[in-house]
């Protein structure tokens, strides 16, 4: 056993590579805030906590409140690898979905490496024992921002000269989302696979419209994710009984019992499920099962993130849908990394490697965090 004895908050600016466009936002730039766990052996267990006001009601400031206070609590002087922590942290602290998912995360990397296994190995226990049958491997999408149809095919062709197979087209109803994907399928071909994300743009009557035209157009999309409002299930339902391509939920979707109120209302085909939704690793794994055994597809995303909540993603995705092309492609989006290590990224795969936990060895040389909480089991906050 080798005890938490110090946990940090650090805000990394990171710029991006490109402005990142939704219905809903439009950043250029990233504050990634990181939960650095240290143990009585002097490993470090890492996780990231996504914050937006707009998408999960977080902010650097909150996140750093949360962890100082309640969530420092639960595991300060506590084993990383106990079992009971990850329903302690839910219980410790109503919402924060981001910051517990952080801890967590960090956790679940610190114990991993007690372990001196990858964190995809304890996330899936079978593959701990026969390595064959563990994925070191996994492919992600590519998100093209809401634009104009002659930008998002100039974009697509650079995507797919890049190496990726799969563009996710953020719809808003600021554009015409049919005149944009015609434009990208005309520039990539057939055998590029197309999804559209609306981030609830529209109303039901508007998703069917714009779907049906799509349909007819021949436009060939995978699914369409969250075409309306997070809380209009009713809505969401009738958009896919109305309709033949697959509809993801994402907004509407946070824990097991949300998978299971969309499988028992017909609303959504597949779910996205990503860790600042969920508050952590367990959550995840329980509404991963509970879309299985309701028949329902899993995607694993992420939010604008780093390579730390990319790799904790990815090491889920892993687990749970390995063979599934998941939506993990903030990585890509930074100019840099703020850490050494974690999921190595080319074309549209995201390796994991052979490390422990996940494999996050060190801040980014060139990193320059600022630390919001520094606190140890024998000291108050120094922030």
């Amino acid at each position: 056993m080798s005890v938490v004895e110090c946990i940090r908050v650090l805000r990394v600016p990171s710029p991006l590579v490109r402005p990142f466009v939704t219905a809903v936002r439009r950043t250029d730039h990233l504050e990634v805030v990181l939960v650095e766990l240290i143990d009585a052996e002097g490993r470090s267990g890492w996780g990231e906590a996504a914050t937006s006001w707009r998408v999960t009601g977080e902010s650097p400031q909150s996140v750093a409140a949360a962890v100082a206070g309640p969530l420092a609590e639960v595991v300060l002087g506590r084993d990383a690898a106990d079992p009971d922590l990850a329903s302690l942290l839910t219980r410790a602290v109503w919402g924060n979905a981001a910051a517990r998912s952080a801890v967590e995360c960090a956790l679940a990397d610190l114990a991993a490496q007690q372990r001196g296994l990858p964190l995809v190995a304890d996330l899936s226990p079978e593959s701990a024992v026969n390595n064959s049958s563990r994925t070191s491997r996994i492919r992600t999408d590519m998100t093209l921002s809401a634009g104009e149809p002659s930008e998002m095919a100039a974009l697509s062709e650079e995507h797919v000269a890049a190496g990726f197979g799969c563009l996710k087209i953020k719809a808003s109803a600021a554009h015409d989302t049919i005149a944009g994907l015609r434009a990208v399928r005309s520039t990539v071909g057939s055998d590029i696979t197309l999804r559209v994300d609306a981030n609830q743009a529209w109303d039901a009557e508007t998703a069917i419209r714009v779907i049906r035209a799509a349909e007819d157009a021949g436009l060939g999309l995978e699914l369409v994710e969250q075409p309306v409002a997070a809380h209009a299930l009713a809505a969401l339902a009738a958009v896919t009984s109305a309709v033949d391509t697959p509809i993801m939920a994402d907004e509407s979707v946070r824990t097991a019992h949300d998978v299971r109120m969309i499988a028992d209302r017909g609303a959504a085909d597949l779910v996205n499920l990503k860790l600042a939704k969920t508050g952590g690793l367990a959550e995840a794994l329980a509404a991963a099962e509970a879309a299985q055994a309701a028949g329902l597809g899993i995607v694993i995303g992420c939010m604008m993130e780093s390579h730390v909540g990319v790799s904790a993603a990815a090491h889920l995705a892993a687990a749970v849908a390995p063979g599934v092309v998941h939506d993990l492609d903030a990585g890509f989006w930074l100019r840099s990394s703020p850490v050494a290590g974690g999921v190595a990224l080319s074309g549209d795969e995201l390796d994991l490697g052979s490390c422990t936990g996940l494999g996050i060895t060190a801040l980014a040389p060139d990193a320059r965090p600022e630390i919001l909480v520094d606190l140890s089991a024998r000291s108050e906050v120094r922030a």
